[in-house]
């Protein structure tokens, strides 16, 4: 057993809509599920620790904002990163993520 949890982008990507944008004020934007996908790739590869703490969620219509805590240890420099930040994830009409917006301290 693998000492560190598995991150299955695959199971993540369909719940984004065709024209999602992912946006991050640590690795910047991504536009439709193939870009989100190879950058959630990229970034689980360069921290494979990585352990987020979400919590104060809230709710207006299709919007849903939460603060997070954010730790993790670079893979190739064991270079430790701690952020905190809030997000912001808007959905479409079917349900699917249309907008996520992450906005963190990048300490």
């Amino acid at each position: 057993m693998s000492r560190f949890p598995t991150h299955t982008v695959e199971l993540i990507v369909p719940m984004f809509a065709a024209g999602s944008v992912y946006t991050s004020s640590a690795v910047g934007e991504f536009t439709g599920p193939i870009a989100i996908s190879d950058m959630m790739q990229g970034f689980f590869a360069r921290y494979p620790d990585v352990f987020w703490l979400a919590e104060n969620f809230r709710c207006d219509n299709d919007r849903v904002t939460f603060d997070f805590g954010l730790q993790a240890t670079a893979a190739d420099t064991g270079e430790h990163l701690q952020r905190q930040g809030i997000e912001h994830i808007e959905f479409d009409r079917y349900g699917l993520i249309s907008n996520l917006e992450v906005n963190a301290d990048n300490s």
